[in-house]
């Protein structure tokens, strides 16, 4: 089992900056390849980003390209997600998961544990 709690979430203005973090416990963290998601009211859960185990993958969906960065800290077990130049349509509930991938998948249905949500909220 692996329990993942998000945090970091907010209210921010358009072309403001947050920093998402997501802290892991209960199994090996540094097994895991780590994944961000998101999910809009009325939309599908969609990627954002992710990172292999050991860093040497990352992938990012092309609208967050330049503006968001993924990292992960294994020593202390946690992800990060820093989001610049933030727009009203990044406006979302913010999801990590991690999934036992060498790679990183960008289908949702591949990761396994997921934590419980952050909100971001981006007014124009």
């Amino acid at each position: 089992q692996v329990q993942l709690v998000e945090s970091g979430g907010g209210l921010v203005q358009a072309g403001g900056s947050l920093r998402l973090s997501c802290a892991a416990s209960g199994r090996t963290f540094t097994t895991d390849t780590m994944g961000w998601f998101r999910q809009a009211p009325g939309k599908e859960r969609e990627f954002v980003a992710g990172i292999s185990r050991n860093g040497g993958s990352i992938v990012y969906a092309d609208s967050v390209k330049g503006r968001f960065t993924v990292s992960r800290d294994n020593a202390k077990n946690t992800v990060y997600l820093q989001m610049n130049s933030l727009k009203p349509e990044d406006t979302a509930v913010y999801y990590c998961a991690a999934a036992w991938a060498r790679m990183v998948p960008t289908q949702h249905t591949a990761y396994i544990y997921w934590g419980q949500g952050t909100q971001v909220t981006v007014s124009s």
